[in-house]
C-alpha cells in the first residue's frame, strides 16, 4: 500500500466514528456507519485504516496542536526552536516556551481531543472483531495487534503530555467520567507485550505495525520508566536480529524519494493529491515553511534556536564543545538585508546541521541559496534561521493542494534513535566501549553527505569525526546525549529526552539566561522543577468529566 490515509480519506464520511464520545470530541461526528455493516473483514480492515490515518494528528478537526512531529510540545519547549514567526500570531505557542501556559489555551485541548480520538478509533476496531463472522484466527490475531499497537502509541501521546492521564479500552462505556487517578504505563505494556506476541515479523503494507515496530516502542515505553534491564533485551534484539540498518546518508531520512527505507522502523505515512485537501500531507506542520517568496510561501513558523545552531560547531578533531559550545555563537544574519552581502560562518561544522537548519548562505534543498532575511517574518523576535530537515524538495509535492501541502513521510521512530538510546543504557551499565561504538556509527555516518554547492564544493566547514574514546562515564553520558540531540534535532524528541533525563530544570534554565538576551521574551521565564515536565490537562476535559474526577496536574 502506497499510502495509508489515501484510503482513509475516501472512508471518511463513512466510517468517521462508531461510538466516540462527546467527551473526547466535543462534537458530534460527520457520519456513522451502523457496526452491522462493518462487522466484517473488510469492515474492520477499513476502520483498523481510519485508526492508522490520524497518526499523522490530522483528522480529528485539528491540525496544529497536533501534528505527529510534536513540533511545539518536544521541540519549541525545549532548548532547539523557537515559535517563530511574529509575537501575535499564535501567541498561545509563546505561553509554552515560557512555561507559563495555562490549561485552556487551545492547543493542549486539540491534542488531547486527537490522542483519545485515536484511542478510541482502535477500541473501535475491537469491538467490530468481536462481532466480525468472516475472519481467520490469523485475521483476528493480526487486526487485534495492530489495533492494541495503536492504542498504546496513542496513550503514549498522552502519557508524555501529561502524565497522569485515562486508560481507555474497549469495554469502557462511561466516556466522560473518566478518572487519572491511576499510572497507565502497565496498560501500555501490556498492550505492546500482546502485539509483540502476536503482530507478524514484516508488514503486510508501507505504514503497518510489525512486531519489530512493536519492540521498538516498547523500548521507548521502557526507556521512559527508567527500566534500563527491559529495554536493554529489546534493543539488542532489535539491534542484533532485526532488518534494520543506518542508511548511507543522513538525509536519506527525510526525502520522499528515500521514504520506507531500511532505517525506518515506524513511519507515518502522508500524501498529497489524493481528494484529501491536502490535510494528508503533513497538515499539521503546514505553518512550519520558511515566510515570503520561500518554500511554500507561508509562515514562518517553528525556526531553529541559536542554542541548537551553535551545537552543531565542532573542534579541529571534529568532535563536538560538548561544555562551551554556546560561549560564542555561529555567525548570523540578523538584522542584515538580504540584498547586503553576508559571509557565513567559517569555523568547522557538523554536516548535518545544513540539513536541519535552512541559514544565510547556504543552498536550501534544491531551491537555492537561502536569502536569509527575506525568508524570515520577523528576525528580532523568531532568529534567523527556518526550518527544513523534512520540507519536500522542489518538484517532490507536485498535485499537492496547497504549496504547504508535504508528501514527505515523518519517520516516527528510526533505527539511529534506538541505536543512541542503546548506547545510553550501555553508559550507565558502565560498558563504555559499548557506547562508543554505538554513537560512532552515527557519528561516521553523518559525515557520509555535506551540503554542497552548484559546483560540487562543501556549502560549509564541515567537520565531524568518531569519539577516539571516553574517558569515564560522565563524559560518556554527556557525548550520547549531545549526540542524541544533534542526530534528532526538532524530530519532537528533545523537551522529553530532557524531562526523562531528569535534566529539564537545568537545562531549559540555562538556555533561558542567555536566550533573553536575544529573544527578550524570554526575560522573567523560569522552568520549575516538579511542576513544569508535565503541561497542564486541558481545562475544557475537567469541565466535560469533572474536577474530582479529572484531576488537574500540579
Amino acid at each position: 500500500m502506497r499510502n495509508l490515509v489515501k484510503i482513509y480519506s475516501l472512508l471518511f464520511l463513512l466510517l468517521l466514528t462508531i461510538g466516540c464520545s462527546k467527551g473526547f470530541l466535543e462534537k458530534e461526528p460527520l457520519g456513522v456507519a451502523g457496526e452491522e455493516l462493518l462487522a466484517n473483514k473488510s469492515g474492520v480492515d477499513a476502520v483498523l485504516i481510519g485508526a492508522y490515518s490520524l497518526l499523522d494528528g490530522v483528522g480529528a478537526g485539528y491540525n496544529l496542536g497536533t501534528s505527529v512531529s510534536n513540533w511545539i510540545y518536544g521541540s519549541v519547549a525545549s532548548d532547539d526552536a523557537y515559535k517563530g514567526s511574529d509575537v501575535g500570531d499564535q501567541a498561545q505557542i509563546t505561553t509554552i516556551e515560557r512555561y507559563v501556559s495555562q490549561p485552556d489555551i487551545s492547543v493542549f485541548n486539540e491534542k488531547w481531543v486527537t490522542v483519545y480520538d485515536g484511542v478510541s478509533r482502535s477500541n473501535n476496531v475491537l469491538k467490530l472483531i468481536a462481532q466480525a463472522t468472516d475472519m481467520s484466527a490469523d485475521d483476528i490475531k493480526q487486526s487485534t495487534a495492530e489495533a492494541r499497537f495503536l492504542r498504546a502509541w496513542y496513550h503514549f501521546e498522552a502519557k508524555k503530555m501529561w502524565n497522569m492521564v485515562p486508560y481507555v479500552d474497549e469495554n469502557v462505556t462511561d466516556y466522560v467520567h473518566l478518572p487519572n487517578d491511576a499510572d497507565i504505563w502497565p496498560n501500555i505494556e501490556e498492550d505492546l507485550n500482546f502485539a509483540i506476541d502476536n503482530l507478524s515479523l514484516s508488514k503486510s503494507e508501507a505504514g503497518r505495525a510489525n512486531q519489530w515496530t512493536a519492540k521498538a516502542l516498547l523500548a521507548k515505553v521502557y526507556m521512559f520508566e527508567h527500566k534500563n534491564d527491559e529495554a536493554r533485551t529489546l534493543l539488542d534484539n532489535i539491534i542484533d536480529s532485526g532488518p534494520f540498518a543506518l542508511v548511507d546518508h543522513f538525509h536519506d531520512n527525510f526525502k520522499i524519494s528515500t521514504e520506507n527505507n531500511v532505517e525506518s522502523v515506524f513511519e507515518v505515512q502522508m500524501s498529497v493529491g489524493d481528494g484529501g485537501n491536502g490535510e494528508n500531507g503533513n497538515w499539521g506542520d503546514y505553518l512550519n515553511f520558511p515566510y515570503g517568496d520561500g518554500p511554500g510561501g507561508c509562515c514562518g513558523f517553528f525556526q531553529p534556536s541559536q542554542n541548537l545552531v551553535n551545537a552543531f560547531k565542532t573542534d579541529a578533531n571534529g568532535l563536538p564543545l560538548l561544555d562551551d559550545f554556546n560561549d560564542t555563537d555561529v555567525k548570523n544574519d540578523e538584522g542584515i538585508a538580504s540584498a547586503a552581502s553576508f559571509v557565513p560562518y567559517a569555523g568547522t561544522l557538523d554536516p548535518r546541521l545544513d540539513w536541519t537548519v535552512g541559514r544565510r548562505g547556504i543552498p536550501f534543498l534544491n531551491y537555492g541559496i537561502h536569502p536569509g532575511r527575506n525568508w524570515i517574518r520577523d528576525q528580532s523576535f523568531g532568529g534567523p534561521y527556518t526550518f527544513k530537515k523534512t520540507l519536500g524538495a522542489d518538484g517532490d509535492n507536485t498535485g499537492a493542494e496547497s504549496p504547504r501541502a508535504n508528501a514527505n513521510n515523518f519517520r516516527a521512530i528510526r533505527f539511529a534513535d534506538l541505536l543512541l538510546m542503546r548506547a545510553e543504557i550501555a553508559v550507565e551499565d558502565q560498558e563504555l566501549d559499548k557506547a562508543l561504538e554505538l554513537v560512532n556509527q552515527v557519528r561516521i555516518r553523518a559525515a557520509n553527505e555535506v551540503v554542497t554547492k552548484d559546483d560540487g564544493t562543501p556549502a560549509a566547514n564541515y567537520l565531524v569525526k568518531p569519539y577516539p574514546s571516553f574517558a569515564n562515564q560522565e563524559y560518556a553520558r554527556k557525548a550520547v546525549r549531545f549526540e542524541r540531540r544533534l542526530e534528532l534535532a526538532l524530530e519532537g524528541h528533545r523537551f522529553f529526552d530532557l524531562v526523562r533525563y531528569g535534566t529539564a530544570a537545568e537545562t531549559l534554565n540555562a538556555f533561558i539566561e542567555k536566550e533573553k538576551i536575544k529573544r527578550t521574551y524570554y526575560v522573567g521565564a523560569i522552568f520549575t522543577a516538579n511542576k513544569n515536565e508535565y503541561f497542564p490537562i486541558p481545562q475544557a476535559q475537567i469541565d466535560i468529566m469533572g474536577a474530582d474526577v479529572l484531576k488537574q496536574n500540579q
